[in-house]
């Protein structure tokens, strides 16, 4: 079980480039992550579509596409930060040309539509960087803890996490391959060259807006599908943005917790990732041990 091959960290100098590969963003949270990454030393680039507009979408499947490939090509650039999730990224993933990636990877930062993104740069072997975006890089202050993790990471410096038991926790120590992100772009690229392995993982996973039906559909998927029995470890982050109206008659929770009630793998819930302000930066591909007591669940990257 090894990690995936990681970018090189960045130095104070190093060029990032912020891009919107999905849906259309106002222009000033552009501005304002630009002025974030510059204080953190870095030379801080707006690709030319990254604000512009076609329906919903940061502009047309050619001009997203054309400013992701820029960048994977351009061996200056060491980061490249998603704007936004929203939806549009998958449009993308099979067009994209990784020639040059290959030679020169770089960091790929963002979450939510994101993950199709993050899905297609592990199938090439590399590891990238799910965490905030610009809106959270603009709005929030510069002792934002997430901020903080998400600099300290890029310049080199790995965190360790902890967050509170939960009543639904299942106990245990494990290692493996984080990967994961939004439950809903991740079930929409399964059985495609973009899924990911379950063997050896420790899945993490996410959602806005889905209604808790659907979540539950979506577990059940990976229940009966085999992949929640070979995973090493699960990790339940945030569902936010949904009515409450306990349609399955119980919490989203407690469904997915009678769901995955039978594997004694480590399973945490309520970790702090997903759409809201505590959305801790992971490292997708990254080797990882997940330890689960009754006190608390800690989280740390071992390469």
């Amino acid at each position: 079980m090894d990690s995936l091959i990681y970018p090189p960290y960045l130095s104070e100098g190093d060029e990032v480039v912020i891009l919107s590969p999905s849906s259309k963003i106002d222009k000033s949270l552009l501005k304002g992550a630009q002025k974030r990454l510059e204080s953190w030393g870095l030379k801080a680039t707006i690709g030319k579509h990254a604000g512009s507009a076609a329906g919903k979408y940061a502009g047309s499947d050619k001009h997203r596409l054309k400013d992701l490939q820029e960048a994977f090509n351009n061996p200056k650039v060491k980061a490249i930060l998603c704007s936004r999730g929203g939806y549009g990224a998958v449009h993308l993933i099979d067009k994209l040309d990784f020639t040059v990636f290959n030679q020169s990877p770089k960091w790929l930062i963002g979450f939510s539509d994101i993950t199709a993104l993050h899905n297609t740069i592990q199938a090439n072997g590399f590891a990238s960087l799910h965490a905030p975006m610009a809106r959270h890089l603009t709005v929030e202050s510069a002792e934002d803890a997430c901020t903080v993790y998400l600099k300290n990471i890029l310049f080199g410096e790995l965190p360790s996490y902890s967050c509170p038991k939960h009543k639904l926790n299942h106990k245990g120590d494990a290692e493996g391959i984080l990967r994961g992100g939004n439950l809903a772009v991740f079930y929409g690229l399964r059985a495609t060259p973009y899924d990911i392995p379950a063997e050896g993982t420790i899945l993490f996973i996410e959602d806005v807006g889905e209604r808790p039906h659907a979540i539950e559909r979506m577990i059940y998927n990976l229940k009966l599908s085999g992949v929640l029995s070979r995973l090493s470890g699960l990790i339940i982050g945030q569902f936010t943005e949904y009515n409450e109206d306990l349609s399955l008659g119980k919490d989203v929770y407690n469904a997915v917790a009678d769901l995955v009630k039978e594997y004694d793998y480590p399973i945490c819930f309520n970790f702090p990732v997903g759409h809201v302000v505590s959305n801790l930066p992971l490292i997708e591909g990254a080797k990882v041990s997940l330890k689960v007591t009754d006190k608390e669940v800690v989280l740390n990257f071992l390469c």
